[in-house]
């Protein structure tokens, strides 16, 4: 599977438990494949809550295609203190992170829900922003 930003880069497979993300050692962002985000969360409430909270962003940068079927994806923007712009696969095949973004979708799964096991090693893994909130 290849980078949706950096086209022909692919990404990198890493797994633990039941969660497999997908990663672009080139510009760092992640793929999380349908219904891994649940898994992040620890909570499937918390994590509907979160993808129902998106609104659209205008249009700006090329549109990314789906690693999975290639279709366009939109770009959607998350509420609240620190929101998260995602790429989604229309055809719900999952999301794109762009660098330092899972981290802040972790932090927020935390806050909200306790987070999982999982979100917490995939902190550590994908730090993503200092002690000040700036992108490492």
């Amino acid at each position: 599977m290849d980078c949706p930003h950096c086209d022909a880069e692919p990404l990198v497979a890493l797994e633990y438990e039941r969660v497999e993300v997908d990663y672009c050692a080139k510009c760092r962002g992640v793929w999380l494949d349908a219904g891994e985000l649940e898994l992040l969360y620890g909570d499937a409430n918390a994590a509907r809550d979160f993808l129902e909270s998106r609104n659209p962003v205008p249009r700006g940068e090329k549109p990314r295609r789906c690693p999975e079927c290639g279709a366009r994806m939109v770009k959607e923007a998350t509420e609240g203190d620190r929101p998260v712009t995602v790429d989604r696969c229309t055809k719900g095949h999952g999301l794109w992170l762009d660098r330092g973004e899972l981290a802040t979708v972790l932090q927020q799964a935390e806050h909200e829900s306790h987070g999982s096991e999982v979100g917490r090693f995939l902190r550590e893994v994908f730090p993503g922003t200092n002690k000040t909130g700036a992108s490492e």
